[in-house]
């Protein structure tokens, strides 16, 4: 159930030890000192408290996983913010940053799209995954990490990903006051011209014809790169490196040249 938090994530967590405020203390002045490990320590230290924070919710539209994990961004800030100085419990500093990201989570959740139960099953999943895999290596985690860990194809997790989105009302207004207006008001007219729709295809077909000038790989990494394969989104470098063969170094240095090569024949077009 969406209400539910993962059991394993829960397991995860509690393997870190709660702090006192001595060691809150200690940990606060090495981070104001830069220290990466003492933040990360206070973070992990404190992810019990997110999830106490997230029994406030009680939404069956609100996903519980989703909801710890925007309330982990909370945490984090927090921790960053967070100085010796306050002469208060990091917990009583923090609930406030965990609970406001919590809130404009929740309130930007509208269940106007419904996502098929086994596809919504395999988000959470994926979402626990990723949490798990963060709490281990203090980043975000990769597509294809998230691919070993669960054992399935970095496509699939690129897929069921694409599926994960909140939607707001084009009616939601923008801001508190008279002057407020809505999205739908702020978006551009997209009303049809047959001139506007005519320069655009004379401009991609510019581009193409620029790019099939590039040798091989520079127009692979850049098809690719720049999303001219109308993918969901533009491939990273690990990812390109994956298809071309080579190591991410070597296809940044690739997309670099390629630019710089579209850029000569533009002038010279």
């Amino acid at each position: 159930m969406d209400n539910e938090i993962d059991v394993k994530y829960v397991a995860e967590i509690q393997k870190y030890p709660l702090l006192t405020s001595e060691q809150e203390l200690e940990l606060s002045k090495k981070i104001s000192a830069g220290d990466k490990l003492a933040l990360k320590s206070l973070i992990n230290s404190n992810l019990r408290l997110v999830v106490s924070v997230s029994h406030h919710f009680n939404s069956s539209h609100v996903p519980m996983m989703d909801l710890i994990q925007e309330g982990n961004m909370g945490l984090m800030i927090a921790a960053e913010k967070f100085h010796y100085s306050f002469k208060t419990r990091f917990s009583t500093y923090a609930y406030p940053w965990i609970m406001q990201y919590m809130l404009r989570y929740a309130n930007s959740r509208h269940p106007l799209i419904v996502i098929p139960h086994r596809k919504d099953d395999m988000i959470r999943k994926i979402e626990s995954s990723r949490a798990s895999i963060f709490l281990k290596t203090g980043k975000e985690p990769s597509y294809e990490e998230i691919s070993e860990e669960m054992k399935i194809p970095v496509e699939k997790v690129i897929e069921y990903l694409s599926f994960n989105y909140t939607v707001s009302s084009l009616d939601v207004e923008t801001g508190c006051d008279d002057n407020s207006v809505s999205i739908v008001d702020m978006l551009s007219d997209t009303t049809y011209s047959p001139e506007i729709s005519f320069i655009k295809e004379e401009d991609r077909q510019k581009v193409r014809s620029l790019l099939d000038a590039l040798p091989h790989n520079e127009r692979k990494v850049l098809w690719y790169r720049y999303n001219f394969d109308g993918a969901n989104r533009a491939k990273t470098l690990r990812e390109i490196s994956s298809i071309i063969g080579v190591t991410p170094e070597a296809v940044r240095q690739t997309e670099i040249r390629a630019i710089r090569h579209l850029r000569q024949a533009a002038e010279t077009a």
